[in-house]
């Protein structure tokens, strides 16, 4: 007895996606607008910060 895969059909496929949580810092974001960009002055400050507070302890 021979098997006849013409009639076997696929198998289904997924009805739809499941839904995407929201990343918090996304692009567009409230905290993380579009066209928004850090300047360098900044960040330096904040390292230079965190090494005194890393010294510090």
């Amino acid at each position: 007895m021979t098997m006849d895969y013409s009639k076997s059909g696929s198998v289904a496929g997924a009805k739809k996606a499941p839904k995407r949580h929201q990343e918090l810092n996304q692009k567009g974001g409230a905290k993380n607008p579009f066209g928004s960009k850090d300047d360098k002055a900044a960040l330096l400050a904040r390292m230079k910060a965190a090494a005194e507070a890393k010294k510090q302890d």
